[in-house]
């Protein structure tokens, strides 16, 4: 069995999954769970063993017809704020940055409890979306939630076009026959983000799967899967 094969069986099971997206981008590793079996203590280990910001990540193919939109071209129609959307940082990608968002039931949103609610509840909008249900998942997006709130929200746009964590954990979802939809953040050390090798020594005390961005790439190619 691959890595990559690993690492679907793991998404699969719930269990956490590390990505490293290149060592010729951001050289960074994070910790991804599928978002459908997401609960407050996965929440917790993304919060206590990761570190970075805990996302939510989606494809843009459900974005769309739900009418989620990049927060970079929303802030660019702000004549004062497009000198700061006109820029990107040095791996020069465009953010993947949408809404940040509450489910209306929280209580104030950041707790591992309410994160997850909202996860779930983001994961129930667009699984149903991912059916074909549009109307039903819009009506409870627009219904259900408020933004700003304490969950980001990703929106892939393709590893065609973007070879970003966003992109190659919401293929890695669909390679694994699930949903577009994945919770996820960055691995930190103190004052830095974790290196390879500290993420690799993570992995094996824990039995976890490392798998890097490349290898991701060739398994959607092999496979014809359609841009997500």
């Amino acid at each position: 069995m691959s890595k990559v094969d690993e690492a679907l069986e793991a998404l699969r099971k719930g269990e956490p999954v590390l990505v490293l997206d290149s060592l010729s981008r951001e050289r960074e590793v994070d910790m991804v769970y599928y978002a459908g079996l997401i609960d407050y203590n996965k929440i917790y280990i993304l919060r206590k063993d990761a570190g970075g910001l805990i996302c939510y990540a989606t494809s843009h193919k459900i974005a769309e017809p739900l009418g989620l939109k990049f927060m970079s071209d929303v802030l660019s129609l702000i004549p004062d704020y497009v000198p700061l959307t006109s820029r990107v940082l040095g791996y020069g990608d465009k953010p993947a940055f949408s809404l940040w968002v509450n489910y209306i039931g929280v209580r104030t949103g950041i707790s591992d409890r309410d994160r997850a609610l909202t996860i779930r509840k983001l994961h129930e909008v667009i699984s149903n979306a991912w059916r074909g249900n549009i109307d039903k998942a819009r009506k409870m997006f627009y219904n259900e939630f408020v933004s700003p709130g304490h969950v980001p929200i990703l929106i892939s746009r393709g590893l065609s076009k973007r070879r970003g964590h966003t992109e190659l954990t919401v293929a890695l979802s669909v390679l694994a026959g699930l949903e577009p939809s994945i919770v996820l953040a960055e691995m930190l050390s103190k004052g830095e983000s974790m290196s390879l090798n500290e993420a690799k020594k993570y992995a094996e005390r824990n039995g976890l799967i490392i798998v890097s961005g490349d290898e991701i790439i060739r398994e959607v190619k092999s496979r014809g899967l359609q841009d997500v």
